[in-house]
């Protein structure tokens, strides 16, 4: 009996044992992931711009804006991670010109009044789109040492899906014709994709908190436009359908928990 009763008190033993290794081997696991997992927050000043591949569309203004949001990176090695978020972008757009005895450029939008619907020579069109925008992308930093307050990184590529909230847009270089804040949400593409590189420095200015300034590039590959529209060519209206695309710099502000 008494045999028994110690075979039982080790088996326990042994059992606390396992036990006990195990939560100390995830500790140290979900501890070590604590480590490579960074978040934060950034604001970036914008310059964007628009381009088609119609020679007589062409681009001629630029907008300020805002982007702003949640950041977020997993280090799967040392100086290398993998970057993602959920952010706004804000007036984001450009100014084209029409280059068509005339142009029907906003068919699907309800205008404010039927004389906007058709546009002549010259005439630019403003837009000004609000996006909310999920990146993902590559990012290397590195520094003179290891303990160095002062680091440099790189990101490319950043990936970005873009989801149109709101597209305003103005008529302008026109007689009478001139208006502002058109509702054109119809005949914007609501969903954007785009590619981009940057690259800043990082400042630890405590233990846990980090400040990073940068400059990023980022070039939309989808059509901005819906290109539902038709263009007065030689006296006959043909189809628009160029391709019109949105380049964009940022200052990139931001700072990591």
């Amino acid at each position: 009996m008494h045999v028994l009763k110690t075979a039982k008190k080790l088996l326990i033993m042994k059992k606390i044992a396992v036990i006990s290794v195990f939560y100390l081997l995830m500790g140290n696991v979900f501890a070590q992931e604590a480590q490579s997992v960074r978040f934060g927050f950034q604001a970036s000043p914008t310059w964007s711009w628009m381009r088609t591949d119609d020679k007589k569309i062409e681009g001629i203004g630029s907008n300020w804006g805002l982007k702003f949001g949640a950041i977020g990176e997993y280090y799967f090695a040392p100086n290398y991670a993998i970057t993602t978020g959920l952010g706004f972008g804000l007036n984001q757009g450009g100014t084209i010109q029409n280059g068509y005895e005339k142009g029907v450029f906003w068919p699907k939008s309800d205008l404010s009044e039927p004389k906007f619907d058709t546009i002549s020579m010259n005439t630019k069109l403003h837009y000004r789109i609000n996006y909310v925008e999920i990146p993902i992308g590559l990012r290397m930093r590195g520094g003179s040492n290891e303990d160095s307050r002062i680091k440099f990184y790189a990101e490319l590529p950043v990936f970005t899906l873009g989801f149109v909230t709101k597209s305003l847009g103005d008529i302008r270089g026109t007689n009478t014709q001139n208006t502002e804040d058109e509702d054109i949400r119809k005949d914007v593409n609501g969903l954007a994709l785009s590619w981009g590189l940057g690259g800043g420095i990082e400042y630890e200015i405590a233990t846990s908190a980090t400040l990073v300034a940068g400059i990023a590039y980022q070039h939309l590959f989808t059509d901005t436009t819906s290109d539902s529209g038709s263009v007065l060519k030689d006296n006959v209206y043909e189809k628009e359908n160029s391709k019109g695309t949105q380049r964009m710099l940022s200052v990139r502000i931001g700072i990591f928990f």
